[in-house]
């Protein structure tokens, strides 16, 4: 299993830096990135100091990836008038 580079993993540049980072990503680059980091930390083979930067990395990862699930869905609430619809899976509309 690859290790992650200690440049990438440790945080140099403070929080604002990173979080504005991270704000720049799509959902999919950031999910990725998440599971990578969660695929490492559970291989158990990072050391300590490089495990909590994974940690920190890893959870404002979610936090990027929650708020835009979020903002999805608001902006399907607005498509749909403000209400919220079953999905059906074959195709047919299910109100």
């Amino acid at each position: 299993m690859p290790r992650p580079n200690p440049e990438q993993a440790v945080d140099t540049k403070g929080p604002d830096a990173v979080e504005s980072a991270i704000g720049g990503l799509k959902f999919e680059a950031a999910l990725a990135e998440l599971e990578q980091i969660v695929q490492n930390m559970e291989g158990g083979r990072l050391p300590l100091e490089e495990s909590l930067a994974a940690y920190r990395r890893g959870s404002q990862l979610l936090q990027h990836c929650q708020q835009q699930l979020g903002a999805a869905e608001r902006q399907i609430q607005v498509l749909e008038s403000g209400t919220l619809r079953d999905f059906a899976a074959n195709g047919e509309d299910s109100r």
